[in-house]
């Protein structure tokens, strides 16, 4: 009887692995992400914060644009100032202010100057650099880098005592040398120069540095080469290394366009002390910030900065259109 049932029960059929207790390894399931949804997870954080730190600012400045101050009665006590809508009146105010288009005519001069100044010394600058047998290349690196470590303000507050008549060592060495007499660096058209040497001061070691970096990325078997058909380290520079890099030097160029549109303490700071040799409003975010804060209107400076923002853009814009070409390797569009 036993060993029947014992038959029996080997030759029942077993049971489905489907319906087998399938234990998985490591506990219970855990949740995640789908593949799809993987990259939406990875740029969130940056998205968020270009929302909030980019987007929500500029938006709410195209609203305070469209805003003005309605002023009651002799414009005293509680209730007496409240804020309605404008429309576009702030915007008709920007497009007849002289003094901002003045300032911006102003900034284009002066990037006119300190562009390709600031930029012939960083290429110049770089090529040395990179050059086969250069002596005390890392001071030197370090030495031109260095004024661009230096907080713009404290560097223009530097060079502006350097200008002021009373101490000015330049007016001292130029008498000294050449005979010539004292100048006037603050003077109404000499200022443009005063201010871009400020700029290639301070900018010469940062671009600098870019142009290096490009050049330490090239391939060394093309100089090779070179070297080998009997060509010098100045032939070499200009018709190899130059043109290689010349997607880093128009990108820098392009950077420093959009710069002198926004530059403000270099001049701000020649306007402490130059006694009315360079005015409030002479750039562009001078003009802006002296509407907004000095004469209490920001509704003004916010259309002012929208203004400003856009003319900016549509500089960029059209600077990438042309050069999409030597950058990109493209087409322009």
């Amino acid at each position: 009887m036993t060993s029947a049932t014992s038959v029996h029960e080997h030759s029942r059929p077993a049971a489905p692995a489907s319906r087998a207790r399938r234990v998985r390894p490591g506990g219970p399931r855990r949740w995640s992400p789908s593949p799809r949804r993987t990259p939406y997870a990875l740029i969130a954080p940056a998205v968020l914060l270009f929302v909030g730190v980019f987007l929500v600012p500029l938006g709410y400045t195209v609203y305070l644009s469209l805003q003005k101050t309605q002023v009651s009665g002799l414009g005293l006590g509680l209730g007496s100032r409240k804020q309605v809508a404008a429309g576009f009146s702030n915007y008709t105010t920007v497009f007849h202010d002289g003094e901002l288009w003045d300032s911006i005519l102003r900034a284009l001069l002066y990037g006119c100057i300190l562009i390709p100044i600031m930029l012939g010394l960083a290429v110049i600058f770089a090529l040395i650099l990179d050059a086969q047998r250069v002596r005390f290349q890392r001071l030197g690196r370090m030495a031109i880098f260095l004024p661009y470590a230096v907080p713009t303000l404290i560097g223009s507050m530097i060079w502006g005592m350097m200008y002021l008549p009373a101490f000015s060592p330049i007016n001292w060495a130029l008498h000294a040398v050449f005979g010539i007499q004292g100048i006037n660096f603050f003077g109404q058209r000499i200022v443009f120069l005063s201010v871009a040497n400020i700029g290639v001061w301070g900018g010469t070691g940062f671009n600098m540095m870019v142009l290096y970096t490009s050049l330490r990325s090239l391939p060394q078997e093309a100089y090779e080469a070179a070297r080998i058909d009997g060509a010098n380290e100045r032939q070499i520079a200009l018709r190899i290394k130059l043109p290689m890099i010349r997607p880093a030097v128009i990108m820098t160029a392009i950077f420093s366009t959009i710069a002198t549109l926004q530059v403000f303490n270099e001049p701000y700071a020649m306007h402490q002390i130059s006694y009315g040799g360079v005015s409030t409003t002479w750039t562009p975010l001078m003009t802006i910030y002296k509407d907004t804060y000095t004469a209490n209107n920001i509704y003004l400076g916010s259309a002012e900065s929208i203004v400003i923002a856009v003319l900016m853009f549509a500089l960029s814009v059209t600077v990438l259109r042309l050069t999409n070409r030597q950058i990109f390797g493209g087409e322009a569009r």
